[in-house]
């Protein structure tokens, strides 16, 4: 203001000035943006150096500066700049005591706080903004000149801050409704969503295709980056992630991932505590795995899958922006995992009947099959016995006639050779007859080793057959003993067409397949092939391409073999050379039951380094008790309990049985096999051996034996 301005005239400007003021301010409702036109429109309209508000903090013991004019004031913002509530400063005396000051020459003032920032201050006035009796800050205005404000000057200037801090006041009222209203938008959002979600997946009654599109649901109606469904295993201590979004999902799935119940992991602690968890910044959570599959994630809600009381695993929901869920998106999100737990226990228990039903249809089956098989038995063995015993009885009689026609006698002996080998052909096709019908209850099993003691029981040359096995392989469904006579068929196929084959080799392969459902067994020899035009015969019961030697009969058993268990069993020739014979296993998706395993035994495990002595010893010596693994004899005294595989690749376990028995240990001594034969158990427990049993591949299976 120029010095020859009457005071007159410099109130008058003054009050024009705060009401221009007032009017700009007034119309801004943003608090943000209020915050920083308001400096720039004081300093404009009243000509100041400097000019500042201070808002207080939630304790109101700080006044903090939130804008500033200038570069300076960007710079003071960015420090955190802060001055005590009825402190050493104007700012702190103005809004612990509700009243202007007027430092007039700031070098010689007791009150005021020197500002490195603001070195031109000569002279600064601070106002206090109060709406109603409370204080809710302070504006400070500053010039270069001294002596430039007057007490005079408080009363414009003051109503021109009343004026602003009501329009602070109603910028953050107006921010609150804002807040309120995208919190119920959101919720209302929220809860759209999840009535879709549970419409959509309460539809989906198959347990495969519904959790693998879930995730896809619940991320395409929420927007969310990820998301996953973990299920509890049989033990009920691991979340294992069921189903995942894309391809991150994908290649968790394949890597086995799963969480420990009650771990280090939001998922983990979801399930222990039956609550949901929420990580607004997962880079600063206590409780979070750090996934390298899920770069991006910086939010994550973790929500239980609860049926009742019982927890059967948990949802992971994940956000790329931090801070994307609040403790009220609980409710809504939680009603929709209610749901999905709901829908995957109804799926569950639809899936668990549609088993019943269809072990009821192949109970039935057998019942019909066995009833016309023995008949069939009964009339071929009625048919090859006389003929056995009268080729004995013809071979001793020619024997007497041999020195007085001996070239009429060797001719007969050679008709009687032909008559063996056709009784032979009868009795091997009793067999084939009888095999497939011997079914017993399926049950889990683990293919690898069915396939591993296929081999040992064939005694093929040890190189022969070389295996790839997917690790998350899971168990399947299937009769051990039918699934081995299965295999055993279709290798012994692929050894006798290696005969005269330049490379000799034998591939198998084993992983799951179709999402899951099935474990994939392909088997890969380096013969010939087959000739395309015997491809569509080799199912059919006494096709043979071997010549008379063979019935003809493995195929068409191992077609009755899977067709049981609701498999599936191909054939095709592999490009360059070879025959791949690929057989489907229903995998095995329903919950093991629980139990409890005896502890402190000392217990023997005579087998070789393979899946099923591998875990078999590993489930002992997890329940309390000292396991030894061997593939020879040793002192058998010190255990309570020997087990014994049947079929071992670097031993013979005829001769290890005898050896312990001899030793005084059949009464403890109990024989496992993937494949039961009745000569093989009979010959068995007559040399003293406590029990022949099919192979365990559960805990509660193993538990059984103890």
């Amino acid at each position: 203001m120029p010095q020859n301005t009457t005071i007159a005239e410099r109130r008058a400007a003054l009050l024009h000035a705060g009401a221009q003021v007032s009017r700009r301010v007034i119309s801004i409702l943003d608090p943000e943006e209020l915050l920083q036109q308001v400096v720039d429109i004081i300093c404009d309209e009243f000509g100041f150096y400097y000019a500042g508000v201070f808002l207080l903090d939630e304790t109101r013991e700080w006044a903090i500066l939130r804008t500033g004019r200038g570069a300076a004031g960007a710079q003071m913002v960015a420090a955190g700049h802060k001055l005590k509530v009825g402190g050493l400063s104007m700012i702190g005396v103005a809004t612990g005591q509700r009243r202007a000051l007027i430092a007039l020459d700031v070098g010689e003032e007791p009150v005021h706080f020197k500002n490195p920032y603001l070195p031109l201050t000569r002279s600064e006035m601070a106002l206090p903004l109060c709406v109603g009796d409370q204080v809710i800050g302070a504006l400070t205005v500053q010039s270069t000149e001294e002596a430039a404000f007057t007490e005079d000057d408080i009363t414009a200037l003051q109503a021109m801050a009343d004026q602003l801090a009501i329009a602070i006041h109603n910028a953050r009222l107006y921010a609150q409704n804002r807040h309120l209203l995208a919190q119920a938008e959101r919720r209302a959002r929220l809860l759209a969503a999840a009535a879709q979600v549970g419409r959509d997946v309460t539809s989906i009654l198959d347990w495969h295709a519904l959790i693998n599109e879930t995730v896809d649901i619940i991320c395409d109606a929420y927007g969310f980056y990820y998301a996953g469904v973990f299920l509890l295993d049989e033990l009920g201590e691991w979340a294992v992630l069921r189903a995942g979004r894309g391809e991150a999902g994908a290649r968790m799935l394949m890597a086995g991932h799963k969480l420990k119940v009650g771990g280090i992991s939001m998922i983990g602690t979801a399930i222990s505590q039956r609550r949901a968890l929420i990580a607004l910044d997962v880079g600063e959570e206590p409780v979070h795995f750090k996934n390298p599959y899920l770069p991006l994630t910086r939010s994550e809600m973790a929500l239980p899958l609860l049926v009742g009381d019982r927890v059967i695993g948990a949802l992971t929901v994940q956000s790329v922006e931090e801070a994307a869920f609040s403790e009220e998106d609980i409710a809504s999100l939680q009603a929709m995992a209610d749901q999905l737990a709901i829908a995957l226990d109804n799926a569950r228990l639809l899936r668990d009947l549609e088993v019943a039903h269809a072990e009821l249809l192949r109970t039935k089956t057998f019942e019909a099959l066995a009833t016309a098989t023995l008949e069939a038995i009964h009339w071929i063995g009625n048919k090859a016995l006389p003929v056995s015993s009268s080729v004995a009885r013809l071979r001793t009689d020619l024997a007497a006639l041999a020195s007085a026609d001996p070239e009429r006698v060797a001719s007969m002996q050679e008709d009687l050779t032909m008559i063996e080998e056709s009784v032979r052909l009868i009795l091997a096709v009793q067999e084939h007859l009888i095999g497939p019908a011997r079914e017993q209850q399926p049950r889990p099993t683990l293919v690898e080793d069915v396939v591993k003691d296929t081999v040992a029981r064939l005694g093929l040359p040890a190189g022969l057959v070389q295996y790839t096995v997917a690790e998350n392989t899971p168990l399947a469904i299937a009769d051990s003993t039918q699934l081995g006579r299965a295999c055993g068929y279709i290798l012994q196929n692929a050894v006798e067409a290696l005969v005269g084959a330049p490379r000799q080799e034998i591939r198998v392969e084993i992983a799951p397949t179709n999402e899951g459902r099935f474990v994939d067994i392909r088997i890969m020899d380096t013969g010939p092939g087959i000739p395309e035009a015997e491809l569509d015969k080799l199912w059919a019961a006494f096709h043979s391409t071997k010549g008379a030697t063979h019935a003809g009969l493995g195929l068409s058993a191992c077609v009755q073999i899977l067709r049981q268990i609701d498999g599936q069993i191909t054939a095709r020739n592999v490009p360059g050379g070879g025959a791949l014979f690929e057989m489907l296993i229903p995998a095995f998706s329903g919950e093991l039951p629980m139990t409890t395993l005896p502890h402190g035994r000392s217990i023997l495990l005579v087998d070789d380094d393979d899946a099923w002595s591998r875990w078999a010893a590993a489930t002992l010596s997890g329940a309390g008790n000292q396991v030894a693994r061997v593939t020879e004899a040793v002192e058998p005294a010190a255990y309570d309990l020997i087990l014994v595989d049947d079929a071992l690749e670097t031993a013979d376990s005829t001769a290890l049985v005898k050896q312990l028995t001899a030793a005084g240990a059949g009464g403890k001594l109990i024989v496992v096999a993937s494949y039961l034969r009745v000569e093989r158990t009979t010959a068995l427990l007559q040399r003293g051996v406590r029990d022949v049993v099919l192979k365990p591949y559960t805990p509660a299976a193993l538990a059984g034996l103890l």
